[in-house]
């Protein structure tokens, strides 16, 4: 099996150096293409001359967000393959869906569907062996900015203990202690509410106090999925918007 790299032309603060398109290559030509990105006709050339006279099976697509997918369709129509995903997003049409315990056959590999909503509703991941191709659900260099905490704890742990040794992610490099780095992200969240954080503004001062305030947009939406969560755990209500503990119960 081989796995290549080509990097999309699209660095930006919630991109990092751009998206990671992944050609997976089953040892005797047969390939799969994973996340093409933005319309971006030199990327695409790039990964066309990439691919050269190898048989591509399918172009694959881990959500639907604009810096993954846009490009699906008109790279799976030049190769005359299928585009494939969980289900239509913006300018992206899956001509196949695929959802969890799904496969994705290319020559001599397969690649197993895994469900890991939270990131967004749509996300996939993509499972060879003990390889992980893990979109934006699991990131090098970055945090992952949530839609929803509860979902996306559940997907962590889904993949926790199944022996993976190796993720591709869709930005950056592989990180090996991501579960613990979320888990701590929502306790650092409510330990600045212990202290004394009562808006969302508050407690991106304290949490993300060293990111750029470019980016505290980004992470407010971050800072609501995981306020949601600690609303449903029953730590926290909201006062007419403002946050307040809420006591243990009694044992």
């Amino acid at each position: 099996m081989k796995i290549e790299r080509i990097l999309a032309n699209n660095p930006g603060p919630f991109t990092g150096p751009g998206t990671n398109t992944w050609i997976l290559d089953d040892g005797s030509g047969n390939v799969v293409v994973i996340d093409p990105g933005p319309v971006d006709r030199v990327h695409e050339v790039s990964i066309l001359d990439r691919v050269g006279e190898r048989r591509v099976a399918s172009v694959l697509v881990t959500h639907t967000h604009l810096d993954h997918a846009p490009m699906a369709n008109p790279l799976a129509r030049e190769l005359s393959v299928a585009a494939v995903g969980y289900a239509p997003g913006p300018h992206f049409k899956p001509d196949e869906l695929v959802g969890e315990g799904s496969s994705v056959e290319f020559g001599h590999g397969t690649l197993q569907v895994v469900f890991t909503p939270g990131h967004s509703g749509d996300h996939l991941c993509f499972r060879v062996g003990n390889v992980l191709f893990s979109g934006d659900h699991i990131i090098g260099g970055s945090s992952v900015m949530v839609e929803e905490v509860g979902p996306y704890l559940r997907s962590l742990e889904k993949l926790r203990g199944t022996g993976l040794e190796r993720l591709y992610p869709g930005h950056g490099e592989e990180i090996d202690w991501y579960l613990a780095h979320r888990l701590q992200r929502h306790q650092e969240i409510l330990d600045a509410i212990v202290d004394g954080a009562r808006s969302v503004e508050e407690v991106l001062e304290v949490v993300y106090h060293e990111v750029d305030k470019s980016l505290h947009p980004l992470a407010e939406r971050s800072v609501n999925a995981h306020l949601t969560l600690l609303i449903e755990e029953g730590r926290i209500a909201l006062d007419q918007d403002a946050i307040v503990l809420v006591a243990p119960k009694s044992p």
